[in-house]
């Protein structure tokens, strides 16, 4: 057997967390790291990260959730890494899989698997839950408000009045910027000429 490299596979969902916090302390000799969810179909460095392995190297991840979307996914990485004599390591699991994994260690990998997808779901629910409950209370606002078919109807019509185009946007529900958007799409000149004099409104010009 050769000398293979240990190489450090991160996945952290935004930009705004620290992936220096996995693998924290693991001596590596390279590293690949994805800023993405964990449902993201999209991850650049695994990729390059399953382009780079060879024979005998060894994979190391902070957690199977880091790795995997679901189960699926993750039983097929695993399998594709240890088909090219790579040892997989997931630090905080405790798990090794090196190709001569026992059957207690495969039944230790799926059910960990399933627990990551149990604990996703119940995040998930808890979510829904909150949002009813934001609902209920008057303090969610949901998603951006949208120019669909009814309301671009609506608006047509509307523009044929001489009414501002604020009162407008607030007749549909949608915010001025939204409005005035659709608007360039459709009426570019009369869109900027709006918020030009919108803004000397506001400026008391």
């Amino acid at each position: 057997m050769g000398q293979g490299k240990r190489i450090g596979y991160i996945r952290v969902s935004t930009t705004d967390q620290n992936p220096d916090r996995q693998l924290e302390g693991v001596q590596l000799d390279k590293k690949f790291v994805d800023y993405a969810s964990g449902k993201n179909k999209k991850r650049p460095q695994l990729d390059a990260l399953m382009d780079y392995v060879r024979e005998d190297d060894e994979i190391f991840v902070h957690s199977i959730d880091r790795l995997a979307r679901n189960s699926k996914d993750l039983f097929e990485l695993v399998e594709n890494f240890l088909n090219k004599k790579i040892v997989v390591h997931f630090v905080k699991n405790n798990l090794v899989f090196n190709g001569n994994d026992s059957p207690m260690s495969k039944f230790q990998l799926s059910i960990m698997a399933a627990y990551a997808e149990f604990e996703r779901e119940i995040l998930l629910e808890r979510q829904r839950e909150g949002i009813a409950i934001a609902r209920k209370a008057g303090k969610y606002k949901g998603g951006k408000t949208k120019m669909t078919p009814d309301k671009i109807s609506q608006l047509e019509e509307m523009l044929k009045t001489r009414e501002p185009k604020s009162k407008i946007a607030l007749a549909l529900g949608v915010s001025r910027f939204t409005l005035y958007r659709y608007l360039e799409k459709i009426q570019p000149a009369a869109a900027s000429e709006e918020q030009e004099n919108e803004r000397l409104i506001q400026q008391g010009i």
